[in-house]
């Protein structure tokens, strides 16, 4: 069997990942002068920030300012989230969907021609700028036409493996990418490297993310010695569609609709009085749970219903919401509710970094749902996704730019066993014989409904202890796995088992720190645990990877916190 060819390349900043973090980071390094490269295991139009639906935080009425979104992101994210990053995010914000406003983005209007904003949960002011219901598409496509436009080099269906690191200077130098059209391996050197690959959400078998959302960039950069932090903190989004996990947009509940139970009455006055269904998500799916094992749902599903907001608005902010409706549960929303259930949506957890997302490896940066700023702490309120991807996106593409031209010079050197050590796993995965070997996608199945079944909105110590038992069984079982096809091109099977890898070292991490933290927080709610405990739990998990003893290792970070009054931890009502 032939080995791979290997290329080489040299550019001043590399980043891995072209969603909405990592197109506006690159258009910073284009546009400063640095040889900028952008890497991405889809076309960048394909990125999970395309999906996106229902708008993008910011206090750019008048009337609303930017320390009420950050009190009202603190809140959200039941004080565990750090103050400098809400605070600097909150502020640069406006003028980051300014930014995309002048590119062209097409946000809807208001008659007066302003940008338009929709109420969101747990938040105390309609800040949420939108494009009907394809808000991350329309951004998307504007930072890509930015991308095109300044020339950012861009190496399209390549396959990250491995961030390199210089050991002499123990800083990241650099990534090893497969190509998936050929096979061949690629070393792409970097003065900065970033990773913006997004979330972890396909750790659990009903999601609302695309099949690439794996964490590969979260599980390598803990290979490469940069811990994450908060992994247990997984967002439940209250309406995913029953059957498919496909999402129905917050901004449904924005415009006005209600969620029912099999009685036809609404429900959240129970749980929320004041904010009803745009209380924070965590809050939503507690009650539809409990709703659900009440006896209040059908098949595991309550309702959302919108019929009440009249055909005419549907059609147009909601069009894409009827249509998925319409297509994957069969149900035309005008005239019929939508069964939802709470669905994986959104993970708190990512590497950890400071609020210029630099990781605790020099040299290696981290931007959007990869990332733990860490904005979002214990929960994430919705429409802080797409804003935390551009401001954090701008934000670290400046840092990276800094760091290049004041501190990151020479370009660091990569190891000459890297690309062995890839070789050879390529080549060991090939060669095993399918006797008494594993399918990958039989593993996966396992993984994610051992995730599903005992990881879910609320937990047990029993349950997670049974849901780590599966999780190390399969990582076990993972030294056995083979893959059908033993081509170059196109070999998605071989991919396929470097998902698997990441995935479980993040299912591992996830009930490992869920195990650790006896609380409730956000949307970490312990049986056992109903309180939440700021004397023990005020800080961040750390999960790291010892490459030693080839296992993933606990600890903790402390949250930081800027001394604003406001910010003193109170209890969560809505």
């Amino acid at each position: 069997m032939s080995s791979p060819t290997i290329h080489h390349h040299h550019h001043d900043i590399v980043i891995v990942g072209a969603g909405l973090a990592g197109l506006r980071a690159a258009f910073e390094g284009i546009t400063a002068g640095l040889d900028t490269a952008v890497i991405s295991k889809v076309h960048p139009l394909r990125s999970h920030s395309c999906a996106a639906q229902g708008g993008v935080n910011a206090a750019i009425n008048p009337k609303d300012k930017w320390q009420d979104h950050a009190y009202d992101t603190v809140k959200g994210a039941d004080f565990i989230g750090d103050q400098d990053a809400i605070d600097l995010m909150c502020q640069e914000a406006p003028q980051a969907v300014l930014d995309l406003d002048n590119m062209g983005c097409p946000f809807s209007r208001e008659e007066n021609g302003t940008i338009a904003q929709r109420a969101f949960g747990g938040a105390n002011f309609p800040r949420t700028a939108y494009a009907a219901d394809r808000t991350g598409h329309a951004m998307l496509h504007t930072l890509w036409e930015q991308a095109i436009k300044n020339g950012v080099n861009v190496y399209n269906e390549y396959h990250v493996l491995k961030i390199l690191t210089d050991k002499q200077r123990n800083r990241a130098s650099g990534v090893i990418a497969y190509e998936i059209a050929t096979g061949d391996l690629h070393i792409i050197r970097g003065r900065a490297v970033l990773v913006a690959t997004g979330g972890y959400s396909r750790i659990f078998a009903h999601n609302t993310n695309a099949m690439i959302n794996t964490g590969d960039g979260i599980s390598l950069a803990m290979r490469a010695g940069a811990p994450a932090a908060d992994l247990e903190f997984v967002q439940f989004h209250p309406t995913g569609l029953k059957n498919s996990g496909l999402l129905i947009s917050e901004g449904v509940r924005g415009e006005g609709a209600y969620l029912i139970g099999k009685d036809g009455k609404r429900f959240m006055k129970k749980y929320a009085p004041n904010k009803l269904e745009l209380a924070s998500r965590d809050v939503v799916s507690r009650a539809e749970t409990l709703e659900i094992i009440a006896g209040n749902g059908v098949d595991g599903t309550v309702f959302l219903d919108v019929r009440h907001l009249g055909r005419e608005l549907i059609l147009e902010r909601l069009p894409q919401i009827r249509q998925l409706s319409i297509d994957f549960e069969g149900v035309d929303p005008i005239d019929e509710p939508i069964p939802v259930r709470p669905t994986c949506h959104y993970t708190m957890g990512g590497i950890r970094a400071n609020k210029f997302g630099h990781s605790y490896l020099e040299g290696l940066f981290t931007a959007g749902e990869a990332s733990c700023v860490s904005i979002h702490g214990g929960n994430r309120l919705g429409a802080n996704s797409l804003i935390e991807g551009i401001v954090f996106g701008k934000i670290t593409g400046k840092e990276m730019v800094r760091y290049v031209k004041e501190e990151g010079s020479p370009t660091p050197q990569t190891e000459p066993g890297d690309i062995t050590d890839i070789q050879q796993e390529i080549a060991r995965l090939k060669e095993m014989p399918a006797e008494n070997g594993k399918r990958p996608a039989l593993l996966r199945d396992k993984l994610t409904q051992a995730m599903q079944d005992y990881v879910g909105v609320f937990r047990t110590p029993e349950r997670l202890k049974e849901g780590l038992k599966i999780v190390r069984q399969v990582r076990n079982e993972f030294k056995k796995v083979y893959i059908d096809d033993k081509s170059d091109a196109f070999n998605t099977d071989l991919l396929y088992v470097f998902e698997l890898r990441s995935l479980i070292d993040l299912a591992e991490g996830t009930v490992s720190a869920a195990l650790q933290r006896t609380e409730s927080r956000g949307a970490h709610s312990r049986e056992d645990f109903p309180k939440r405990d700021d004397e023990k739990f005020m800080k961040h998990t750390l999960v790291s990877w010892n490459s030693n003893k080839e296992s993933i290792e606990l600890g903790f970070d402390p949250v930081r916190v800027t001394g604003n009054p406001k910010y003193v931890p109170v209890e969560r009502k809505y």
